[in-house]
């Protein structure tokens, strides 16, 4: 298991840098995501994808490309050879704002990657993403701003919310109703924690 954390970009809408990649995190470009490491002078350990959003595949990286009828997209395929690698922490770029069934595929990956154990997050225009199961997650104090939280699969049992303006105590969330949604910091901590389930926590940037 490795400490690095796994940098991916996708082909989507890229709104700019969040968290930095910092010396010994491996970078993955899915297809055209190669040209969001280019913006933001990045070089990639290497360019994966069916490549059919980047025509020209530069010479000097390694790449690895697969055929387009796949059950994996090009960001999926990046996230399990990360998985294979070891990462745990997984940030995605480029993964939003473009196709609406791209964006929920990621929002689907996320999902995937915590119950291999992992913790990704998916960095739209306003907005970052996460999911857990079985798990919890602490986000800092802020003043103002929203969050909110959804059921990923199967009703989730045992929902906490603490140091938000709606709490909740060890309550069950449906996928089939919005209870979650919009709550709102009030300058303390915010602990989120699912005792038989996943979901989807999202907040403003």
């Amino acid at each position: 298991m490795s400490d690095a954390a796994c940098f991916i970009f996708g082909a989507g809408p890229f709104y700019g840098l969040v968290e930095t990649p910092k010396p010994g995190d491996r970078i993955l470009a899915a297809d055209g995501g190669y040209r969001h490491c280019l913006a933001v002078g990045l070089q990639p350990d290497l360019l994966l994808g069916d490549f059919d959003s980047l025509d020209d595949l530069p010479p000097e990286l390694e790449s690895k490309k697969f055929p387009v009828e796949k059950d994996d997209t090009d960001t999926m395929l990046a996230i399990k050879l990360g998985l294979d690698l070891g990462h745990r922490i997984f940030h995605l770029y480029g993964g939003t704002g473009g196709r609406m069934d791209h964006t929920l595929a990621n929002l689907q990956a996320l999902a995937y990657l915590a119950r291999e154990g992992a913790r990704g997050y998916l960095y739209d225009e306003g907005y970052v993403f996460t999911a857990i199961k079985d798990d919890g997650l602490s986000l800092p104090p802020r003043e103002e701003g929203i969050f909110s939280v959804f059921c990923l699969g199967p009703e989730a049992h045992g929902v906490s919310i603490r140091g938000a303006q709606y709490p909740l105590d060890r309550a069950p969330l449906s996928p089939f109703f919005p209870l979650g949604v919009s709550n709102h910091f009030q300058g303390q901590p915010v602990e989120i924690e699912v005792e038989d389930g996943c979901l989807l926590i999202g907040w403003e940037r």
